[in-house]
């Protein structure tokens, strides 16, 4: 039965990914029979060409998914570069590491309480500017995805900064700088030419993962991005929950062009790398050897700081805004607190937190289930994974979701399937196993076989050696990894939207519909919530096994 396990993760992580892309072509092509539509026909397409605002929808996609990334690899790569191994950088980490569980959609809301014109950061401006209404000024929603951006580079950095620490060890930095700084060259300026390279093609597949995100993310646009036009992803949500069925058409070709521009700004990123190479080597070559050290050290500091307090202070704004009562422009503080807020949508958090609750458990513990099995399978084969199957892993992160997740609704309904929580469980489970894979994997395989050696001495078989032996000895990873897995399901709002078909309401589709109106107060309530959910796992996974081992340190292996 293990043996079978990789083959059947893959269907259940790659599965979906094809369903959903065969359910957008065909009704690109004029043809659903559910909708009474049947093709082959070029009208859906020629719709789409002939839509006003499809050059802009598709130049915010690029240049803000672009630009997010080069943005947060930038910060990334400064602070690494120039703090790593320091009290500042250990400090930053800290601050930085529990950024990563909260939701896109929480964090988005936190910023844009912080930036908009009756924003805290108005508010702190007012008295010196003489403001005694906000200015008005486009902040929030402006035209060039400015703040669109910023949301994204915000919830960015701490991803990047985790999967570049996880890969700096195995290029060896201590040497490489050691070499550099006997050479004369400086800090940053070593490192950049010694150590980037060979970190960043660890950490290519997670950038590609960034761009591709960034370039098609819904619930972060709908709260900072602009309106008129939407980005491409908003559009194609807006046209699949049109009314007027024959919008599915035009919002399966709006997929699939989605996809096709995913796949040629992936394309030119990767021409792109190979041209700064070739332009990094000759400058490696020219024998510069302090170039602006001190400043892009310090950029590295300031930068990384300000993406961490952004998402900090925001959600402290949320907080505040939950318990205000009357709060004026341009107040600084409220004039009171109280819990009415939290009273009034106590139900409704509560019934979105179940619903969030049991998809994410679900989802998790059959990703768990999968992981632990293609683990294992891998441990009793004595094969590791290959490169080709890492890429499989990344593939449903590189697919954007508005690429395959209408198509899949689609899909269902033309096949007769109802639309709810199991098929919600399904679509979450897509996302959620990569990245509990991702975190199980290196915990498990650095586990000292040795053990495993001792067990089978005393006659246990394989299967006694994992649920005796290797489980209770790996509980801290494998609930890190269940943490990660309910955070990714928490934060996901797109699946739970299209194919939960309005039926599986949970705390992000809740919070994220908030965004149109302008009750403050409920979206700070809604989004806290979210948070909590998403952070609740991660303080049970330090907590449980320093309860269970708390007499028995050798057995955190």
């Amino acid at each position: 039965m293990i043996r079978a396990l990789p083959a059947l993760t893959l269907c259940a992580m790659l599965g979906p990914v094809a369903a959903g892309l065969w359910g957008a072509v065909l009704p690109a092509l004029g043809h659903l029979p559910a909708a009474g539509f049947e093709g082959p026909s070029g009208a859906a397409i020629g719709r789409l060409a002939a839509w006003p605002g499809l050059f802009e929808a598709s130049r915010l996609s690029v240049t803000t998914g672009v630009g997010a990334t080069l943005a947060s690899l930038g910060i990334v790569a400064l602070a690494v570069g120039g703090w790593s191994g320091t009290r500042a950088f250990a400090w930053l980490q800290r601050l930085l590491s529990p950024l990563l569980s909260v939701p896109h959609a929480a964090a988005a809301f936190g910023l844009a309480f912080l930036i908009a014109p009756s924003g805290w950061l108005a508010r702190i401006a007012a008295p010196l500017a003489g403001w005694e209404r906000p200015p008005d000024v486009l902040v929030v929603g402006d035209p060039w995805g400015l703040a669109l951006m910023a949301g994204m580079v915000a919830k960015e950095v701490p991803f990047l900064l985790l999967m570049a620490l996880a890969a700096l060890p195995q290029t060896r930095p201590r040497r490489s700088l050691l070499v550099a700084r006997s050479l004369g060259y400086g800090r940053m300026t070593g490192w950049f030419k010694t150590v980037f390279p060979a970190l960043y093609a660890q950490i290519r597949l997670p950038v590609y993962v960034v761009l591709a995100y960034s370039m098609s993310v819904v619930d972060v646009a709908l709260i900072l991005g602009p309106t008129t036009p939407p980005t491409l992803s908003v559009q194609i949500v807006r046209w699949m929950g049109d009314p007027d069925l024959s919008q599915r058409l035009l919002a399966s070709a709006g997929a699939i062009w989605q996809l096709l521009l995913v796949g040629m700004a992936l394309a030119l990123w990767r021409a792109g790398e190979g041209a700064v190479a070739r332009a990094g080597r000759a400058w490696a070559e020219g024998g510069g050897r302090r170039a602006a050290d001190a400043a892009l050290r310090g950029a590295g500091l300031v930068l990384g700081t300000v993406a961490a307090a952004s998402v900090t202070v925001g959600l402290a704004i949320l907080a505040l805004w939950s318990v205000a009562g009357l709060w004026s422009y341009p107040d600084l503080w409220p004039e009171g607190l109280t819990g009415r807020s939290w009273a009034r949508h106590a139900d409704g958090v509560a019934a979105g937190a179940r619903q969030t609750f049991l998809v994410a458990a679900i989802a998790t513990a059959i990703a768990l289930a999968l992981t632990i099995g293609c683990l294992e399978a891998e441990h009793r084969r004595g094969r590791a994974m290959g490169a080709g199957a890492a890429w499989l892993l990344y593939l449903p992160l590189l697919m954007p979701q508005t690429a395959f997740l209408p198509g899949l609704q689609s899909f269902l309904l033309s096949a007769g399937a109802d639309i709810g929580l199991g098929p919600v469980v399904a679509a979450h489970l897509v996302f959620v196993l990569p990245y509990v894979f991702l975190s199980l994997g290196d915990p498990w395989r650095a586990w000292d076989a040795r053990y495993a050696t001792v067990a089978a001495a005393l006659g246990a078989g394989p299967g006694r050696t994992l649920w005796a032996v290797r489980l209770p000895m790996l509980m801290g990873p494998v609930l890190t990894a269940a943490a990660v897995g309910v955070a990714v399901s928490v934060g996901q709002y797109l699946p739970t939207l299209l194919i939960g078909g309005g039926r599986v309401a949970t705390l992000t589709t809740e919070a994220v519909a908030l965004a149109s109106g302008g009750d403050r107060r409920a979206i700070g309530v809604y989004a806290l919530a979210q948070t909590a959910a998403a952070l609740l796992p991660f303080a049970l996974a330090l907590l449980v096994p320093a309860i269970a081992f708390r007499n028995r340190r050798g057995l955190h292996g």
